[in-house]
């Protein structure tokens, strides 16, 4: 795939150097490391000028956060609270005061206590700001480009939705991020009927009611490959898009998967949700280098996959990367005993080695660049020149 990185690397560092901001496109991805989750929330928020793109300061601005099940976002399932704290102030900061969360957990759970296990009530106490328990409330249906879907009364009534998702991975459609993490916005009856459809149809449908929006997705640590969290993976990741449809394409490629794995975007694509072409993409780092994490607690299933790997100071995003890769190497059945381990990280800057990963592994006998690299290349250098 190709991405424009080095125009784009060009372009944010010299609106970063003037101090001012630049109009973002749905071309744009977003992209910023580190563990001060708050500022690093307001840095998109501000790069892209989301205050300019809402306009009028007396529109009603909803969050929506991913709080599907009552399980802290520690253990890769929901939406960090001081992503949330972080949208608030730079909206109140910009004059924005008819701000409100909305969210409705999935069936089975409740909302209230999903909210108190993600830590999201605390935020809203703090900042005087309402949530919305979207079990709770009233929907009318509409004519979503030829399927009817009931929506809750509060997300039609948004002039803008901030849509702020968890990159992670999903038992049922591989991965959930932007386009499904509008779901949250129906009443159970509604999810229900989802269910018995498919998901992959009514998710597309459903996104072709959702107002105009920024997605700010929390890729801290998303769970591997379920929903409810138990094997966070951590990355240190915030990123920025206006195209959901792109952003859910781009997960794809972190993940180790094609957009086309997942139907639900080649559907959304078709219905004009947006564009899922990753080659006209503009990545736009808002710094340019990640410190190494060295606190990576890892949960059993990925320290299995860690078990593959040679680490040396890796920074988070690029570890992540090939934890992501390795488990699409296992589904695939190629993970085994006496292949040499992966080296990865800044620790192996020109030192030699038999293969290795990201640009700091340069020297090794074979090597993929990238910082980070993608999981989706990572898979194709190691079934080329390890697994097989």
């Amino acid at each position: 795939m190709v991405y424009y990185e080095h125009l784009a690397r060009s372009f944010a560092h010299t609106q970063l150097e003037s101090g001012g901001t630049f109009p973002m496109t749905k071309q744009d991805i977003l992209i910023i490391h580190g563990t001060d989750y708050k500022e690093m929330a307001k840095q998109i928020l501000t790069r892209a000028d989301v205050a300019a793109l809402i306009g009028d300061r007396d529109k009603q601005v909803a969050l929506k956060p991913n709080l599907a099940s009552a399980n802290s976002p520690s253990t890769g399932a929901t939406t960090h609270p001081q992503l949330l704290a972080g949208t608030i102030e730079y909206l109140q900061e910009h004059g924005f005061h008819q701000i409100s969360v909305i969210e409705g957990a999935w069936v089975g759970d409740r909302t209230d206590l999903a909210a108190r296990a993600a830590g999201c009530d605390k935020v809203c106490r703090a900042y005087n700001v309402p949530f919305y328990d979207l079990q709770k409330d009233s929907w009318k249906e509409y004519d979503a480009q030829g399927m009817n879907i009931r929506l809750c009364d509060r997300a039609a009534a948004a002039d803008y939705i901030i849509n702020m998702p968890v990159l992670q991975g999903h038992c049922q459609t591989l991965i959930t991020c932007a386009l499904k993490n509008n779901k949250g916005l129906l009443p159970n009856m509604e999810k229900r009927r989802f269910h018995t459809l498919g998901l992959h149809r009514p998710i597309a449908h459903l996104n072709t009611l959702i107002p105009d929006s920024f997605i700010l997705v929390d890729n801290i640590c998303g769970d591997l490959d379920f929903e409810e969290g138990g094997n966070p993976v951590v990355m240190n990741r915030v990123l920025g898009f206006l195209d959901p449809v792109l952003c859910d394409a781009y997960v794809c490629d972190c993940m180790g998967y094609a957009p086309d794995d997942v139907e639900y975007i080649r559907l959304a694509e078709a219905l004009g949700v947006g564009s899922a072409d990753l080659s006209t993409a503009n990545i736009i780092p808002l710094n340019e280098d990640c410190l190494p994490d060295r606190k990576m607690e890892m949960p059993r299933r990925v320290r299995t996959l860690a078990a593959y790997t040679a680490p040396k100071d890796a920074c988070s995003a690029c570890y992540g990367s090939l934890i992501y890769a390795l488990d699409r190497l296992s589904d695939a059945g190629l993970l085994r005993r006496n292949l040499p381990p992966v080296s990865i990280g800044q620790g192996y800057k020109d030192k030699t080695g038999e293969i290795g990963v990201g640009s700091c592994t340069s020297c090794h006998q074979k090597h993929l660049k990238g910082c980070p690299p993608k999981a989706a290349d990572i898979v194709d250098f190691l079934r080329e020149n390890w697994a097989e």
